[in-house]
Order: C-alpha cells, then sequence, then structure tokens
C-alpha cells in the first residue's frame, strides 16, 4: 500500500541539533584555553544541577568550565601523541569518561583540590538517588500542610486524613530508607517536607600542567589522598588510542551546551 503523503511527521519542537560547527568552535575553543591557562582538570560530576553549576561559574570567573559531548572534547586535546595540542595532553584527554567536564585556571594545584574538596551544595534528592538516612513521621497531626493538600499526600502513599480540618497520620510511616534507591513519590515527599539529600559537587580526577606534567588523583581513601603519576615533557612514549564515551545526563540534562561563557 503506498505511503499517503499526508501521512508526515512535524517536528514541534525549536532546539537545533548541534551540527559540525558547533563541535569545531568547541574544540578551538578549548585549544585557545590551553594557550591561556597553566592548569587544566578534568572533573567529575556529583548530582548535576545546572543553577548551582551557573552559581559556580559566577564564583570562577577567573577560570573556564567547559561541558559538552566527551569526544568532542578529548578531539580538542588531542586523543594521541601525534595529535595532542602540547605533551602529554592524550593523557587528559583519556580521561573524559562518565559524566565529566574540563576546567581551565590559572591557580595552583593546592588551592584548587582544597577549594573543590570542601564545596558542596545541597539540594532536594530525585528519583533514583540513594537515601542518605532513614525518614519516619510518626501518626498525629501534620501541621506543616495545609488541609487542602490531604489528598495530595494520600497520592504520594501516606494514610492520612482530615480531622476537623486538620491533616493527620493515620500510622507511623516510613517514607525512605537509608541505601535505598529513592523512588518518585518518595522524591516528592521529602521535598515536600524540606529534606535535603542530594549533595552537587565536582570531584577533581586529573590535573596537566603546563611543561607536559600530567597526575591522576586517587580519593579512595580520603580528600586529601592524592597519587601522583608525574610524566617527563619528552618522554617519547606512544600509549594505544583508548575510546573515549560520549556524556550521559542521569538527570536528563542537556549538558553538550553548558559552557555559557561563550553566549
Amino acid at each position: 500500500m503506498p505511503k499517503s503523503k499526508r501521512d508526515k511527521k512535524i517536528s514541534l519542537t525549536k532546539t537545533k541539533k548541534k551540527d559540525l560547527q558547533f563541535k569545531q568552535q568547541l574544540m578551538d575553543e578549548i585549544r585557545r584555553c590551553v594557550e591561556n591557562f597553566s592548569n587544566i582538570f578534568v572533573f567529575s560530576v556529583k548530582n548535576m544541577r545546572n543553577a548551582k553549576l551557573k552559581e559556580l561559574r559566577s564564583e570562577w570567573r577567573h577560570s573556564r568550565f567547559f561541558f559538552g559531548k566527551n569526544k568532542v572534547m578529548a578531539l580538542g586535546l588531542g586523543l594521541t601523541a601525534e595529535t595532542e595540542v602540547q605533551d602529554n595532553l592524550h593523557k587528559l584527554a583519556k580521561q573524559l569518561t562518565g559524566q565529566c567536564g574540563l576546567l581551565f585556571t590559572n591557580k595552583e594545584r593546592d588551592e584548587v583540590l582544597e577549594w573543590f574538596d570542601n564545596y558542596s551544595e545541597t539540594d532536594y534528592a530525585r528519583t533514583g538517588c540513594v537515601a542518605t538516612k532513614t525518614v519516619v513521621l510518626p501518626a498525629g497531626p501534620l501541621e506543616q500542610f495545609p488541609h487542602s493538600m490531604e489528598p495530595q499526600l494520600r497520592q504520594l502513599g501516606l494514610p492520612t486524613s482530615l480531622t476537623r480540618g486538620v491533616v493527620t497520620l493515620i500510622e507511623d510511616t516510613v517514607v525512605c530508607q537509608e541505601g535505598k534507591p529513592l523512588k518518585s513519590e518518595q522524591a516528592r515527599m521529602l521535598k515536600l517536607l524540606g529534606n535535603q539529600m542530594a549533595a552537587f559537587r565536582l570531584i577533581m580526577k586529573c590535573i596537566w600542567s603546563k611543561g607536559g606534567t600530567f597526575e591522576k588523583f586517587s580519593r579512595k581513601r580520603g580528600l586529601q589522598d592524592v597519587v601522583m603519576e608525574q610524566v617527563e615533557q619528552n618522554n617519547g612514549s606512544n600509549e594505544e588510542e583508548e575510546k573515549v564515551d560520549e556524556d550521559e545526563d542521569e538527570n536528563g540534562n542537556d549538558t553538550d551546551n553548558v559552557d555559557e561563557d561563550d553566549n
């Protein structure tokens, strides 16, 4: 049966797909920053929040943050010793895996590590996040909620009723248990209770410094535990090219275009 000419799919979205020109601009900007900044960090992100990231950019306006496709950023740095912009940058590029980004800065290494070790912004946990503590609501009146919210609370799984116009919990209820992933209803309930369990953090993975020095950090034994791997500038070693995974935002945010400094 021939396909109807009226059977056409029409996209209503106004979002334009990133083209080759955009990717080339990102690579060119990364290469310019390599020349202008003395240190480059690769960092991973815990509990991404775009609003928190925007505040962080403002506080670190003297430096540059980049988020984008990992493969595009890695190509900007150079994936091999033959294509890298400067010596040993390909080692940094191979660390771009998972949800991560680049920080270009002229701040000293120890100053950056200390600042981000102490940086943490709390926020409400989302669906799928692991509960950091057990929350139990005792039976009795929930005076913080107006009577009009009683149906909504029941939809979220709370055994409630109205007693003389006051929302009342019929029995003790466990909202969430420590160590277990949050369901949608649990995350919404915790937000209504004002209970913040998520923390937005940037965790430094490694650093490249002018002159070709590369250091990889290990934080398994504590925040200040750093294992250094230093490489001489002209070691002439060739390493096999690794495939770099593209970004995956577990919270559904678009991280291809987060570098707002270029806008």
